[in-house]
């Protein structure tokens, strides 16, 4: 296995820059971000904390994934890889449509695997971009299998959703973004899947002396498994973030950037979830996908009892503490967000 590097990261960087959108990152004004309990989230620290927003919707096609395929595809076309059947990829929708859309700009083919759990605005986008769109089983799982039998069978390129180093280390340059435009950041906050953002982000941060946190939904608790296990493990996925966060099993990539002395691991429950997300709504005007609002859920969730065999649900930052949260994309129907006006 290859282990992801910061000079994997810096690579990546020299790679893509000039071909995808460098990140916005935005202050959150002091008080406005609440714990569930009603109290202001910084109301126990001497000092506030300091919360910001890396609003990495905004990239191309809607998520971060844009930064891995651009990655991938360009490692490739460089190394004289890139075969003439174009690429294949399995995704729960985003990285489908990142995988499509670097394909698009590199005047390849793209076939695209989906589960019937993919978002019908991630299915319509993806034919929009061109793709050929198949949807196979319930689960991301199943979608997999079949793009393995098809990249056989037709000798296109097998890309992966997050289980790849050069997927892993493209998205791992949004860190360094956002480490060029907060100094002194301390912390940054991240929503894990099968891992491959987590994975590239803590790499980086890492090497920059930055916490990373996990976030992942209870029931969709793959890399939080993998660390209690010592191994990449299965695990059911079950959560109003699957289409995003459904992996069964993290990567051994994003294991091996979890036994980094900063790194945390936390879950959060899918209520919070679709609490943060609506809050993203109701105060910054921002629809982003459960997904998205699962790394803002690590900072609102209540304060629950802790103890030794108690789960380590959210993450409270301590005084003074500078927080990045990556919004990491909107590719959502915001149909089922309550509307509010103002007076």
């Amino acid at each position: 296995m290859h282990q992801l590097t910061y000079d994997d990261i810096k690579a990546a960087t020299d790679r893509i820059t000039g071909h995808i959108r460098p990140v916005t990152v935005a202050p959150v004004d002091p008080g406005t971000i609440r714990a569930a309990q009603g109290g202001l989230l910084d109301a126990r620290s001497e000092e506030p904390c300091e919360v910001w927003f890396a609003l990495e919707f905004m990239q191309h096609t809607g998520s971060f994934k844009a930064r891995g395929a651009q990655n991938f595809i360009q490692a490739h076309r460089e190394a004289g890889t890139l075969p003439s059947a174009g690429v294949t990829i399995a995704s729960g929708g985003n990285a489908g449509l990142a995988c499509a859309w670097a394909a698009q700009q590199q005047g390849v083919r793209a076939t695209v695997f989906l589960p019937t759990v993919a978002p019908a605005v991630k299915v319509a986008r993806l034919r929009d971009l061109g793709a050929d769109v198949r949807v196979v089983g319930a689960e991301y799982a199943a979608a997999l299998e079949a793009c393995a039998e098809f990249a056989a069978s037709s000798g296109a390129l097998a890309a992966h959703a997050y289980d790849h180093p050069l997927i892993a280390a493209g998205a791992g340059t949004l860190l360094e973004e956002i480490h060029s435009q907060i100094p002194g950041l301390d912390t940054v906050v991240v929503s894990a899947g099968g891992g491959g953002l987590f994975a590239g982000v803590a790499t980086a941060a890492g090497h920059h002396g930055i916490r990373t946190v996990a976030v992942e939904p209870e029931n969709c608790r793959a890399l939080n498994a993998a660390i209690e296990a010592g191994r990449p493990v299965d695990v059911p996925v079950d959560s109003v973030a699957i289409d995003s966060l459904g992996a069964r099993r993290a990567t051994a990539l994003a294991l091996e950037a979890a036994r980094g002395d900063d790194v945390r691991s936390v879950l959060v429950p899918d209520g919070e979830i679709v609490r943060a997300r609506q809050e993203l709504w109701d105060h910054h005007r921002v629809a982003v996908e459960h997904a998205a609002a699962t790394a803002l859920a690590a900072l609102t969730v209540p304060n629950l009892p802790t103890g030794p065999s108690a789960p380590s649900l959210g993450y409270r930052p301590g005084s003074g503490e500078r927080v990045a949260v990556v919004l990491c994309g909107a590719n959502t129907d915001p149909s089922d967000l309550v509307q509010t006006t103002g007076s």
